[in-house]
């Protein structure tokens, strides 16, 4: 009986993760992300739900997690990083905390070694970029996390 429903498992998840696995590739082969795409990628990568890209756009900007844009213009570093710290609630140090602007979102993850190399905040930000500074955020979350 447990095989069975352990066999049903795989054969009706596997969907699931050959399309989650699909974004991925077809974010990593983006050299210029739009701030629509990355506001999705992240806003799923952060436990808020799946959302369009469209969807996922409004959903940042109605709650201010997102610089002035328009949703096809292309993402910058600067935002991505508000974008990321707002997403997922990082109380970040104490002029983020009393300004929460791209500018102290980006000094924020460039200390904590999530932006590294010779970057600026209006830099644009391509797939590859984004996938690896989610993946930096969360272990560095889930350190911070276990240190508590």
């Amino acid at each position: 009986m447990i095989y069975k429903v352990i066999f049903l498992f795989l054969v009706f998840s596997s969907p699931i993760f050959a399309q989650t696995g699909q974004r991925i590739m077809d974010l990593l082969e983006v050299s210029e992300l739009s701030w629509a795409d990355a506001a999705s990628f992240v806003l799923e990568a952060s436990d808020h739900g799946t959302f369009s890209n469209t969807e996922a756009f409004s959903y940042a900007m109605e709650r201010g997690w997102l610089p002035g844009a328009a949703a096809e213009d292309n993402a910058q570093l600067g935002g991505i990083a508000l974008l990321l710290m707002q997403s997922f609630d990082h109380r970040g140090g104490i002029m983020y905390s009393m300004f929460r602007t791209p500018r102290y979102a980006y000094r924020e993850l460039v200390h904590k070694n999530i932006i590294m190399g010779r970057t600026w905040p209006s830099m644009t930000v391509s797939g590859e970029t984004l996938i690896y500074m989610i993946s930096r955020f969360l272990a560095i979350r889930e350190t911070e996390e276990q240190e508590i």
